[in-house]
């Protein structure tokens, strides 16, 4: 309606743009309604199907809706193949994290290995993971996204496969777990390609975020998986197969959630996953070959700038941070079955790391981003050193905190402990929140560290050398956690459990100490900060 002089009537919008907004707004509505349906489904599932308790139900579907509902409002619009991009992820990360779980306990329970050699088996295992992530950058540009990831996830199946059905050690390492770790290089890197292609400029930023944030959700989900299909798996349990030790039936689990992948692989369409240009020509062997060629041209060329050495020593430092990592993944499964016992829940424990890191990563993210990348490692540095404190003090000075409500609460309802409450229980949480806290500070600046020291033109392969310190982390663990169990935890005799903490809790002092005291040595000034040496 107009008034008499034709004028717009400022009172009526106009119908069309009324018709989008409404038509947005219902498609929200829509798309949250579904999550909620599909957030309380996990949890009905998780409480009831996977016998987890109704705290972790709880927690699962809380985190899926949380971190579901920030995606559909930031990226409502957009295209599909970012969904099964994000899909990908989850159900990758949650199948590699219940396999890095299981790999130690596997192989001292059915192959026989011991303490020594399952530490320097998963350290070989490392390295072959780590140079083969570096070669599979090329590779992907040669066959494409979508052919990487179907090569990738049938490597993983056939090898997973293979670990289950034997017990002869031999078949089980050069046919299942060392080609398994070529199988999950091609599967990590190419995700992160994938998800720059298929976002534009002003997605990206929130895209990644929410990739980061959806491998902790994989991390939180497997933890709690981990529990409960080892539970399910002991005699007596609905899982329990005379064929498999619970381990394998772990492994079996894994085996199911990597093949949840394929009908994603095959949604992607095929001109997002393409290959480069040419890049069909060449064959697999000639994409590793060349892509290690390219390897050390760049590896060549960085060591010629000025602060590539800084670089270095600054991740080799973060190399020893990151032994907390291995600690969750290698160390704590066998100290908690030790010391609580064989129905002990360690991947509640683990799942803390996660749950906190959803939350606490963007908020202090925002909260400390007026201050240097530098200083925040070193802060979070030395809070996550400090919280082996929780680890090295006997268990009676924790008695009060467990017969507390609070600790009562811990064991009985998150731990699902049925008896008394054990002082280790509040022991390990206060060390995993504490630690958390830590992580959040520390852990993005690295790669925002990274990142910002880089000379012009050079960010790309800076910001790639961020695996580092998982490699080295690795490394000290093959080099001195076989040692520090075999001393201080020998499965038979008197244990030093705070010998054994105290030692790793040293490993990742070593970091914040060291950066602190070399920092007018190897800091380099980051862009738009003051403070350190010029990297020119």
């Amino acid at each position: 309606m107009k008034p008499a002089n034709g004028s717009p009537n400022p009172y009526e919008p106009p119908s069309a743009e009324l018709s989008q907004a409404e038509k947005n707004f219902g498609a929200i509505i829509a798309k949250v309604f579904v999550l909620l349906l599909l957030s309380v489904g996990a949890s009905f599932l998780a409480a009831k199907r996977m016998n987890l308790g109704e705290v972790p139900a709880v927690i699962i579907g809380g985190c899926i809706f949380g971190v579901g509902l920030f995606a559909i409002l930031k990226l409502g619009r957009a295209p599909r193949e970012l969904w099964y991009t994000f899909a990908l992820k989850l159900f990758s990360v949650t199948a590699y994290k219940i396999l890095n779980s299981t790999l130690v306990l596997w192989m001292a329970a059915d192959l026989g290995f011991a303490e020594g050699s399952t530490s320097a088996i998963i350290t070989a295992w490392a390295l072959t993971m780590s140079v083969a992530t570096i070669l599979v950058g090329s590779v992907t540009d040669a066959i494409g996204v979508r052919r990487t990831l179907f090569l990738g996830v049938a490597i993983c199946l056939l090898t997973r496969l293979v670990m289950i059905s034997t017990t002869n050690a031999w078949v089980a390492l050069i046919f299942g777990l060392f080609p398994l770790a070529i199988g999950e290089a091609l599967c990590t890197p190419v995700l992160v390609a994938a998800l720059r292609k298929v976002t534009t400029p002003t997605q990206r930023t929130v895209a990644f975020s929410l990739f980061y944030a959806i491998m902790n959700l994989g991390f939180t989900v497997s933890w709690f998986l981990f529990d409960s299909v080892k539970a399910e798996a002991l005699p007596g349990g609905s899982l329990a197969m005379e064929s498999l030790s619970p381990f394998r039936v772990l492994l079996l689990a894994s085996l199911v959630l990597e093949a949840c992948l394929l009908p994603f692989i095959f949604l992607m369409k095929r001109e997002v996953s393409a290959p480069v240009e040419g890049g069909e020509t060449r064959t697999f062997l000639q994409s590793v070959k060349q892509s290690g060629k390219a390897t050390i041209d760049v590896f060549a060329n960085l060591l010629q700038q000025p602060g590539f050495g800084r670089l270095l020593a600054f991740l080799a430092f973060i190399g020893c941070l990151k032994v907390v990592f291995n600690a969750m993944d290698y160390v704590l499964p066998k100290f908690v079955l030790q010391e609580l016992g064989a129905d002990a829940k360690v991947g509640r424990f683990n799942a803390i790391n996660g749950i906190l890191i959803l939350v606490l990563a963007p908020l202090v993210g925002m909260a400390t981003r007026k201050y240097s990348a530098w200083s925040m490692v070193i802060l979070g540095g030395f809070i996550t050193a400090g919280s082996f404190i929780f680890m090295v003090l006997p268990p009676a000075t924790f008695q009060s905190w467990a017969d507390s409500p609070a600790g009562q609460w811990i064991g009985h309802e998150y731990m699902g402990v049925a008896g008394p409450v054990s002082p280790w229980i509040v022991m390990i949480v206060a060390w995993q929140v504490l630690f958390s806290i830590g992580e959040a500070f520390y852990s993005p600046r690295v790669y925002e560290y990274a990142a910002a020291i880089a000379p012009k033109g050079q960010e790309a392969s800076y910001s790639s050398l961020s695996y580092v310190p998982l490699l080295i982390g690795k490394l000290i663990n093959g080099a001195a956690f076989a040692f520090v169990f075999t001393t201080f935890y020998p499965s038979t005799g008197e244990t030093n459990p705070s010998g054994l903490w105290g030692v790793i809790g040293g490993l990742v002092l070593i970091a914040p100490v060291g950066l602190l005291l070399l920092s007018r040595r190897i800091r380099v000034k980051e862009e738009g900060r003051d403070g350190g040496t010029a990297a020119a």
